[in-house]
């Protein structure tokens, strides 16, 4: 029960970050969803970058608990993959199909991009390690 109480509580905290720089974003994203975009790439960073640096076989362990309040609660409160969604096919409705392709092509391919960047400068300092998460559930962030 705990472990709920941490996700519930980093959930709340990555939600209310999200709303906020999505705020912050929005007269940068009246044409292309801007903060979402912004939001999944520092999202993609800190879950790729924690997840390898705080691996319990590693130099910086941190309980499972402070992994799943990070990971699934502050990551998965704060990445917006539903709201990408949403804005992808807002854009393809108003016929803005060129847009639609560069929100598909600059998330995913600049998600990828952060989470492999965030696990490589993790696993350098934390004995090359090859993992990120260390329990299923770290995965569904």
């Amino acid at each position: 029960m705990q472990e709920t109480l941490w996700v519930a509580l980093g959930g709340a905290i990555g939600s209310t970050a999200r709303y906020w720089i999505a705020l912050w974003a929005l007269p940068w994203s009246r044409t292309l969803p801007v903060g979402t975009i912004g939001i999944n790439i520092v999202g993609s960073f800190i879950i790729g970058f924690f997840g390898t640096l705080t691996l319990s076989t590693g130099r910086f362990a941190v309980p499972e608990a402070a992994r799943l309040f990070v990971m699934v609660g502050i990551c998965g409160g704060f990445t917006t993959f539903s709201s990408f969604s949403l804005q992808t096919l807002d854009l393809l409705r108003n016929g803005a199909t060129m847009r639609a392709g560069i929100n598909v092509v600059a998330s995913v391919a600049l998600c990828l991009a952060a989470v492999a960047v965030g696990h490589t400068l993790a696993a350098s300092l934390n004995g090359h390690a090859r993992q990120v998460a260390q329990a299923a559930i770290e995965e569904e962030a």
